[in-house]
């Protein structure tokens, strides 16, 4: 089962839809629902935090989830959930010096984790005002994917399998985003901490 927190946005249910594609088991709790002893009884294959508004510090308690499972279950953030995966690590986030809202942009990455045979560049649908300083990236996290002038588009854990793409890759705007949501629910069924 796919556990998908959702931070009161609107992008969420596109979420639920692709991941409803991949496997039959799926479940959507807001972020004032979700707890750690929900997770633990819930026990679910992964976890994926959606987009919201504000800053990660406000999506509920998306940042202790992601502290205390990363390295025990998969975790994908997307938007804020990627934030807030630096967060939890001990990244700053900051406002963008460019504000993007529905816009597209090309993101190079490493080819690894979510990005296997994914394009390179491929197009991904923007929608954010803040960004991880890339000077504060936490030295667990490895920068996979960027935009032509470095925005950081996506990160992994040194050794969990716990991922955060900036990018919606459930918005129409994003090339191959199925895709990468279903590398990663493919990675939440296999064994081993690192894909």
């Amino acid at each position: 089962m796919i556990l998908i927190i959702d931070n009161f946005d609107s992008f969420t249910y596109n979420l639920y839809q692709i991941v409803s594609q991949a496997t039959s088991e799926v479940l959507v709790l807001r972020n004032d629902e979700v707890s750690i002893d929900k997770v633990q009884q819930l026990s679910p294959d992964g976890i994926i935090i959606s987009p919201g508004p504000g800053r990660p510090e406000d999506a509920g308690s998306c940042i202790e989830i992601i502290k205390y499972f990363s390295g025990i279950i998969p975790i994908l953030g997307v938007c804020l959930g990627h934030q807030a995966i630096a967060v939890a690590f001990g990244g700053k986030v900051v406002k963008s010096d460019t504000i993007v809202h529905g816009k597209s942009s090309n993101v190079f990455h490493n080819r690894k984790g979510l990005y296997q045979n994914i394009p390179l560049p491929f197009q991904a649908g923007r929608y954010h005002s803040l960004v991880i300083e890339r000077r504060s990236i936490p030295e667990e996290l490895i920068i996979e994917a960027e935009t032509a002038h470095e925005i950081i588009m996506g990160v992994k854990h040194l050794s969990h399998k716990t991922y955060g793409v900036q990018f919606h890759p459930e918005s129409m705007l994003s090339e191959f985003g199925e895709e990468i949501i279903k590398n990663f629910i493919k990675s939440s069924s296999e064994i081993g901490d690192t894909l």
